[in-house]
C-alpha cells in the first residue's frame, strides 16, 4: 500500500495502516540537529542538512531518509521562507549555502539567508536585505530565531487596514509554476500530499509581527494584537474579510495549476490555547474567526477533493466543535496534556468527523525526558486510542525539538512500524 493510499484511508475514516508524517508541515517537521543523527541511525551518507524552514531550524529530510522512516506523507511549501526570501530548490544545490551553527552544525540555508551577529545573538534579516532592520534572531545559546517586533507607533484615528495586509498578495505566474513542479515531484514519490500555499492564516500570531516584511506597518506588536482582538475587533474583521477575498481567488488559480493531486490542506495555524486554557471565548472564536474559516473552508470542499488541516497548540477542546461547524477536516497537533484534551474522550467524541494528526507523543515531557520504554508505552497507547476507526495520522505533538535524545526518537519510530506491521 503506497502512502497515498494509506493517507486516503485515513482521512477517510478506514481503518488500516496508520500514516506517518514527519516533514510535510511546519508544525509537524524535525529540527535540523535531529535530522542529521536520523541519518546517522539508519546509516545513510553523510551530507549537510538543508534548512528548509529557517524559523525554527527544522531540517529538509531526503527522499532516502523518508523511506528509511516509514514516512508515507510528503510537503508542498511556499515558494519563501518566513523570513521572506526565497526558499529556493531542494533539488539543486546551487540554491543553498553552507551556514556554521551556533551549537556547531554545519547546515545548508538558502542562498538569500543573511545574518549578522554580535556577542549574544545572531541577526537574520527580511527578504535577505541587510539594509533593512533584523526581523530576526537567535541566541548563541538557542537553537531557533525569535521574531523581533518592530512596532510602529500606533495611531488610533489613523489605522490603515491595508498595512495589515501589505503581505497578502496574489499569486503569479512563476508562483504557479513552482506550485506546479512541486506537485509533480511530490506525486512521483507515491506518498500523500499536504500543501501549504498560505494567505489563509487569520490572525496566526508567528506572522502578525511580518518577519518577512523591511519596513511592517500596522498592528504588528504581538500584545497590541491580542489587545485589538478585543478593542478593534471592527479592524480585525476588515483585514479578515479582504484577506480571504485575496485568499480564494489565489486558491482557485493554485488548483487550476495542480487540481486534486493534494490530499489536505494546511489552513491556518493560529493558537487558541494554552496548557490550561484558551485565549478567546468560543463566542469570540464563532463571531471573529469562524465565518472566515467556513467561507474559505466551504470554497475548497465545494470546488476541491482537499481535506483541511487546522492547527492548534494547547486546550482547545472548547472549540472544536465550532472548527467542525467551520468545516475544518483535520486537527493537529492534539495537545493530550492540555486540559481536556484526553485523548479518548476527544476520539470517542470528534473522531467521528476530524482526522486527529499528531498526538502521538508528548514532546515537552515523554520524548526529550522520559525512558525509551516510557517513550514506547505512550506510542502503542495512542496509536491504538486514535487508530479506531481510521481518522489518524501519527506524528509527535508539535515539532521534533532539538536535543531530543535520538534513542528516544528510535523508539517511537520503531514502535509505530511495529504497530502497522500488526494490522
Amino acid at each position: 500500500m503506497t502512502g497515498k493510499e494509506k493517507l486516503q484511508l485515513a482521512l477517510n475514516h478506514k481503518e488500516g495502516q496508520v500514516p506517518v508524517d514527519f516533514g510535510a508541515t511546519s508544525v509537524t517537521r524535525i529540527h535540523c540537529s535531529v535530522v542529521e543523527k536520523l541519518r546517522k541511525i539508519y546509516g545513510l551518507k553523510e551530507r549537510p542538512i538543508k534548512v528548509h524552514e529557517p524559523y525554527q531550524m527544522l531540517g529538509y529530510i531526503d527522499e532516502d531518509l523518508l523511506n528509511a522512516m516509514d514516512i508515507d506523507i510528503v510537503g508542498i511549501f511556499g515558494v519563501d521562507t518566513m523570513f521572506g526570501f526565497p526558499l529556493g530548490s531542494v533539488y539543486k544545490e546551487s540554491d543553498f549555502k553552507e551556514w556554521k551553527t551556533p551549537w556547531g552544525q554545519k547546515v545548508l540555508v538558502p542562498n538569500s539567508f543573511e545574518v549578522s551577529e554580535d556577542a549574544n545573538y545572531f541577526y537574520l534579516y527580511p527578504a535577505g536585505d541587510r539594509s533593512a532592520p533584523p526581523s530576526g534572531q537567535m541566541p548563541k545559546s538557542g537553537f531557533f530565531f525569535d521574531t523581533i517586533v518592530r512596532q510602529e507607533p500606533l495611531d488610533d484615528e489613523n489605522l490603515n487596514v491595508e498595512d495589515n495586509l501589505e503581505e497578502f498578495g496574489g499569486v503569479s505566474e512563476a508562483d504557479l509554476d513552482f506550485y506546479r513542479e512541486s506537485v509533480k515531484s511530490a506525486q512521483a514519490t507515491g506518498k500523500g500530499i499536504i500543501a501549504s500555499f498560505g494567505g489563509t492564516a487569520f490572525g496566526d500570531i508567528a506572522l502578525v509581527p511580518a518577519p518577512n516584511l523591511r519596513y511592517p506597518k500596522g498592528i504588528r506588536d504581538i500584545t497590541e494584537w491580542y489587545i485589538s482582538t478585543v478593542t478593534r475587533q471592527d479592524y480585525i474583521h476588515e483585514i479578515f474579510k479582504e484577506q480571504t477575498r485575496i485568499a480564494i481567488e489565489n486558491l482557485k488559480k493554485i488548483h487550476g495549476a495542480v487540481g486534486n493531486s493534494v490530499d489536505a490542506l494546511f489552513i491556518c495555524g493560529t493558537d487558541f490555547g494554552t496548557q490550561t486554557g484558551q485565549f478567546c471565548s468560543p463566542e469570540t472564536f464563532n463571531t471573529l474567526y469562524a465565518p472566515y474559516y467556513k467561507e474559505v473552508n466551504d470554497w475548497i470542499h465545494a470546488n476541491t477533493t482537499w481535506k483541511t488541516f487546522k492547527h492548534s497548540c494547547g486546550a482547545v477542546e472548547p472549540f472544536i466543535s465550532s472548527m467542525i461547524e467551520a468545516g475544518f477536516d483535520i486537527l493537529n497537533p492534539v495537545q493530550c496534556s492540555a486540559t481536556g484534551m484526553d485523548p479518548n474522550h476527544l476520539k470517542e467524541t470528534y473522531g467521528a468527523k476530524l482526522t486527529f494528526w499528531g498526538g502521538g507523543v508528548d514532546t515537552q515531557k515523554t520524548l526529550p525526558f522520559g525512558t525509551p520504554e516510557e517513550v514506547r508505552t505512550e506510542v502503542r497507547e495512542r496509536l491504538e486510542i486514535f487508530s479506531k476507526n481510521g481518522g489518524y495520522v501519527f506524528n509527535t505533538i508539535h515539532n521534533l525539538q532539538a536535543a531530543t535524545p535520538i534513542e528516544n526518537v528510535e523508539a517511537m519510530l520503531e514502535t509505530v512500524v511495529e504497530f502497522n506491521n500488526n494490522r
